[in-house]
């Protein structure tokens, strides 16, 4: 761990409230929610469980809380509000944790736990446990006797799962060292019940990754075999235009029950996306790239490339438009290269910046045309806007691969092995 990375003892979270961006109060931390892991890798915390004022429990993600300081918790934007559900891969912190007999591993002694500390990891969003606060001695965490010490999560013994076994659990720890892509090949090549047990256990945010490499008659069986809500979940995980692509695969009275499910915002955007012929440059795009305002610099710009979630193909340009500024936008004044936002001071306006020469793709510009274009630019995304002006969404070249490609391309070894997931079985 970096000097400095923030460090939070679990005790101390117990209890503290949860804001949003504008101050208002969501809820209390009740809990939080760790995953083992293999190869004696410290726990992962996954997220919070928190109670909100109708004393429901959610969960809240670690890649939705922007701060954990001065006895508050903040989290941006839209709080997913459906009831928390233990999947058998977590486990509760303070409610399995604490007051937990282990061992320390140089001495074999046993020892009690009373507290754990979680550490931010450097220049990213996750957590995991950092170390753990421990009683010498037999007894609970109330008794007050035996010395009382601070050991790395290394020292103890009994948190981390064996190599061996093919269990879900340990399945969805080993494959935690995986890209999305190696995921989705090794849940391709097990049992289709072995499948559905290992994607029930993932979380939504890796679920939706994975999803979005496999073919599709996986992704319609896995999405068939969740509950209604958990899919819900999982199709506002991913990106729009995979979503939409899924969804585009089910019957019609199922697609329209689960986008009613889903959050309105997310709904719109894939509504939107299903609106275009599949084969468009409206059908491919993606409604989720890097729009900035005239008035902003290239600092900005530079910190929201940065983003760890965007794929490279969405962080190699921003696009500069009039208010609003999500799609669809205001009208679109042109694109900035991060090459180019490289090369200027950070306060430079990307307004002056702009290249708008490069005349924009229409939703209805059919695959091949998009292709050409791409090729011809040197292009990895293009921007689709309508005959208003107005930014719709970005073509990525990955999209238009995927649609290139020949229906089986995912069955391809990338590895030059018998098939990485094999081992799975």
């Amino acid at each position: 761990m970096a000097a400095g990375a923030p460090r939070v003892f679990v005790s101390h979270l117990s209890g503290v409230p949860v804001f949003d961006p504008n101050g208002d109060q969501v809820g209390r931390v009740r809990d939080l929610v760790a995953m083992l892991r293999v190869g004696g890798r410290p726990p992962r915390i996954l997220g919070l469980v928190v109670e909100v004022i109708s004393r429901r429990r959610i969960f809240l993600p670690m890649t939705r809380v922007t701060g954990i300081e001065s006895g508050q918790v903040i989290t941006p934007g839209v709080v997913n509000m459906r009831r928390f559900e233990q999947r058998p891969t977590e486990r509760l912190v303070l409610g399995e944790f604490l007051d937990r007999r282990v061992r320390l591993v140089e001495s074999d002694e046993e020892v009690t736990v009373l507290d754990v500390a979680i550490q931010q990891l450097p220049a990213r969003r996750d957590w995991e446990i950092d170390k753990y606060f421990v009683r010498k001695g037999r007894g609970g965490a109330l008794r007050r006797k035996g010395e009382t010490l601070t050991v790395e999560w290394s020292a103890v013994s009994g948190f981390s799962l064996e190599e061996h076994g093919q269990g879900a659990e340990r399945l969805v720890a080993t494959f935690e060292r995986l890209r999305p892509t190696d995921v989705a090949n090794a849940l391709h090549h097990l049992s289709p019940k072995r499948r559905v047990e290992v994607a029930a256990a993932l979380d939504d945010d890796r679920l939706a990754d994975v999803l979005e490499e496999l073919p599709e008659d996986d992704q319609v069986e896995i999405i068939g075999k969740l509950a209604e809500e958990r899919a819900a979940d999982v199709l506002e995980a991913m990106d729009p235009d995979d979503a939409a692509d899924l969804l585009s695969e089910l019957p019609e009275e199922d697609k329209e029950r689960l986008l009613t499910l889903m959050r309105p915002d997310d709904a719109a955007d894939v509504r939107r996306l299903l609106s275009y012929e599949e084969r468009t440059a409206g059908g491919l795009m993606t409604t989720e790239p890097i729009v900035l305002r005239p008035d902003a610099t290239v600092a900005d710009a530079l910190a929201r490339v940065r983003q760890a979630d965007l794929s490279p193909a969405l962080a190699a340009q921003v696009y500069v438009c009039r208010s609003p500024d999500e799609t669809p936008t205001g009208k679109y004044l042109g694109t900035v290269h991060f090459q180019r936002l490289l090369r200027d001071p950070p306060f430079t306006l990307v307004s002056s910046l702009v290249d708008s020469d490069l005349v924009p793709l229409s939703p209805d510009t059919p695959l091949p045309t998009v292709t050409a274009y791409l090729a011809a630019y040197n292009m990895v995304s293009a921007p689709v806007v309508d005959e208003s002006g107005s930014l719709l969404g970005a073509v990525t070249v990955d999209d238009v691969l995927d649609h290139l490609l020949p229906d089986d391309w995912r069955e391809t070894d990338l590895h030059g092995e018998e098939g990485i997931g094999h081992g799975g079985r």
